[in-house]
Parts: C-alpha cells; structure tokens; sequence
C-alpha cells in the first residue's frame, strides 16, 4: 500500500495529480485522498481510475464532478460540506488545480468564507517543462493557451514581446505550428525556445532551435499529443540614443508622433514608451 489514512483537519486540500505517468502521485497526496471526507475532481473517471491503481478505496464514498461547467450549485456543495466541518479534497485532471484548470472560484469563495486551503503539491507542465527546455529559469511568464483567432493570438504576443522573462505557453497540437509562426513573426524568429510534447509519457519529446526553426518543423513533421512551448526572453539590441533621435527627426517630417514613434520603436527593437517620450519631446522642441 502507497498511502495510509491520516486524521484531516477541516478543510479544503488541492490535489496535485499526474500529467502522465501514474506513480508521479505523491505520498501525501494519496493520503489525502484515502482520508479526506469528501472527494471532487474535474474529471471523475480520470481520478477513480487513478485511485484504483494506487489502491486507494472510496469506502462508500462517490466522487463529485466540479470543472469549468458545473456552475454554483456544485461549488455550493463543497461550500456546505466545508460548512459542516468536513475535510474536502479536490482534484483537476492533471497537474496542479489552477494552473489552467478549474478551482480558482471554489479556491476564492472557501477563502472568503474563512475556512482552511491547503494543497498537497506535485506535477506541473510548466515547471516540468522550464526544467527541460535548456531556457532561463531565473523568471519566466506562464500565459496558458493564446487565442484560436490569428489575429487576437498576435496581438496577445505582441504584448509579450518585452516581458524580462521565460514565456511559456500551452498549446494544442492543431494550432501548434500556427502558434510557432506567429510568435516566429511577432516575437522575432531568431529567438530560442523549446517544444515539449507528452511530457512524463512514452512518447516524451522535447524540441529546441530558434523559433523560425521550430515552426518550419511543426510545419513539416506536426507534433502531436500535450504541449507547452517556452521562448526565450526578448534581449533589446544596443542602439545609441543619438541613432535613435536622428531616426524619429527624420519619421515626424512625414508622420504624427505616435506613427513615428511605433515605427523607430519596431525599427530598433526598442520600448515603445521610452521612444515615444523622445518623440514628443522633439515634436514640441
């Protein structure tokens, strides 16, 4: 036996479970779930067939559905068990509960009602993958899944482009090569960054290259299964405050300030803000 059965305190516990691998389950996560009063998940199937393998019985207990479709009424259930001074698990379908997954209003609404959340830690996809995409760790941005829409997923990139950090982004693999070919044009082809499929699983993959080079293989070779691409941060280019002046002069002959100042901005892979504070300043001079 993995787990024993351990005296809960009232409460609301968060249950980390697997993104692949069964036994990737912690210890205590499994006690919980031996112990706790009453037990929910995203998916109920997916957590009764996970607590079959490890052998963890539901002793007369059934497991209630809450995802992002279940509305109030089955938060209002959890509530009114916590109000009864029960202990109350709960389990999204892989990885941590909120990390792009439901929990954050059953999270929210136990706070505000003064009772006790806790989690029992494990599994992530996005700290899984920054630990094997061979990019910087020290920050990183985790922005779930961009938009479907070409048009809103570049605009989304775009204002990423100049976050100090490590993006990291989940993605499907209908739209991967799309999303590669994008963030290729908006956040600069050049950029390094990684692909990771089935992280844990046994077709585990991870893709590294230039981002122009990881959307013309997603082109070619399609990747298939769970994804999460990382990039690299942006490294603005050294550009003298003298080349950058001379360059808005020239823009505001033929355009307003805000034109000329997105323009040089792009042309220099610069701030737009701190360009445009140039602009103005030249305008008004």
């Amino acid at each position: 036996m993995n787990h024993q059965k351990v005296s809960l305190l009232p409460g609301l516990y968060f249950i980390a479970t697997p993104i692949g691998t069964a036994r990737d389950i912690t210890l205590r996560a499994l006690d919980v779930l031996a112990s706790a009063d009453v037990i929910a998940a995203e998916d109920t199937r997916s957590l009764r067939r996970l607590m079959e393998i490890h052998g963890v019985p539901l002793e007369g207990r059934r497991i209630l559905a809450y995802h992002d479709h279940s509305g109030p009424a089955a938060r209002a259930k959890l509530l009114a068990a916590l109000g009864e001074g029960r202990s109350v698990a709960y389990a999204s379908e892989a990885g941590m509960p909120l990390i792009a997954d439901p929990g954050y209003d059953l999270s929210r609404a136990a706070s505000e009602a003064g009772y006790t959340v806790t989690s029992a830690p494990g599994p992530s996809a996005v700290t899984t993958a920054l630990t094997l995409a061979g990019l910087p760790t020290d920050a990183f941005f985790f922005d779930g899944f961009l938009p479907n829409a070409t048009q809103a997923r570049r605009a989304r990139l775009e204002a990423l482009r100049e976050i100090p950090g490590t993006l990291v982004f989940y993605e499907s693999p209908k739209r991967a090569a799309a999303s590669l070919a994008d963030m290729a044009d908006v956040l600069g082809g050049a950029r390094p960054a990684a692909l990771c499929r089935e992280l844990t699983k046994k077709f585990e993959q991870v893709r590294r290259g230039t981002l122009a080079a990881l959307a013309e293989g997603a082109a070619d070779d399609p990747p298939r299964g769970e994804i999460v691409i990382l990039v690299d941060r942006g490294h603005l280019p050294n550009v003298s405050a003298s080349d950058i002046e001379s360059d808005l002069r020239t823009a505001l002959e033929t355009h307003s300030v805000r034109d000329a100042a997105d323009l040089v901005a792009r042309m220099h892979g610069q701030k737009r803000r701190e360009v445009y504070q140039m602009a103005l300043g030249l305008s008004k001079g």
